[in-house]
């Protein structure tokens, strides 16, 4: 299924979103209103402290989340929050990917009834149906 470029739904996949890591950060942060800390992230997303650092320094540096700093006392605190560009183009890229899902998902089936009606025919007919 040849698709033109304004109907191609894989065009709007941001690759900032489709690494797997990012995608669980920016998923777990699309629930926490108030955003979440580091520690809660790295928790969260199963990622070491160097690994969700990088991670968040590419979201942050593509304006997807805010990362506010702040020290009481001598602890310091690091709070991460989807921006609301972030969360528009997050929801942008899910829609993207379910739709591309769906090709991918009738492309499947398709094969499988084309597929199912080879063997049928072949039951039938004793030969394949391209041997004619």
């Amino acid at each position: 299924m040849k698709m033109e470029p304004d109907n191609n739904p894989y065009a709007a996949l941001e690759k900032v979103f489709h690494e797997p890591n990012r995608l669980a950060i920016i998923s777990s942060l699309g629930g926490a209103i108030d955003g979440l800390t580091f520690n809660e992230l790295k928790t969260q997303c199963n990622l070491t402290d160097g690994n969700l650092s990088r991670h968040l320094k590419t979201l942050e540096d593509h304006e997807v989340i805010r990362v506010k700093r702040s020290t009481r006392g001598t602890r310091s605190k690091t709070s991460v929050v989807l921006s609301d560009a972030g969360r528009e183009r997050f929801v942008a890229y899910l829609q993207a990917l379910e739709a591309v899902l769906m090709v991918a998902s009738q492309s499947v089936v398709a094969e499988e009834q084309a597929a199912s009606f080879r063997a049928l025919w072949e039951s039938q007919f004793g030969t394949e149906i391209f041997d004619m």
